[in-house]
């Protein structure tokens, strides 16, 4: 009978590979964001940054060009993320990418999660005072228990 060697601590192999962040623009997402960065960094995980246009099927219904707003928001969110990377490109070494996703917030995430095989999500808390009674998305995630959610304030 071999003896068995007991198991050495394998520093550095184990770890997230994908941290998903969820933005929207709003100061809350964007402190998610850089806090996102930071353990993506540190893990030498690829950060995810997703947003999730809104589809607002009253506004369509009106005429309201909607599909054209939400995808210069996403364009704008793009700008701003490629140029907050470019200046700190040689402090911080972050593999990155974006997403877009249509649909409500919660939905978008969750999809965007599982395509990602995100092993971690990051959002901003809700600044929406009509969450606290429906729920926020990052309550809905975190009560999801599919992956671990950490809610930036």
């Amino acid at each position: 009978m071999s003896e068995q060697q007991p198991h050495q601590f394998e520093r550095g192999t184990d770890g997230p590979k994908v941290i998903m962040a969820g933005v929207d623009g709003s100061e809350s997402s964007l402190r998610a964001t850089a806090y996102a960065a930071g353990l993506a960094r540190r893990q030498n995980a690829l950060l995810a940054l997703v947003y999730v246009q809104p589809v607002m099927a009253a506004g369509a219904s009106l005429g309201a060009p909607v599909s054209g707003t939400t995808e210069e928001i996403a364009e704008g969110l793009v700008e701003e993320i490629r140029t907050s990377a470019e200046r700190v490109k040689d402090l911080w070494r972050v593999r990155w990418e974006f997403r877009t996703f249509k649909g409500d917030a919660y939905a978008g995430l969750v999809r965007a999660a599982e395509e990602l095989k995100a092993d971690a999500v990051v959002v901003g808390v809700s600044e929406s005072a009509g969450h606290r009674f429906v729920g926020s998305v990052a309550v809905r995630l975190v009560k999801a228990g599919r992956w671990p959610v950490t809610v930036v304030p």
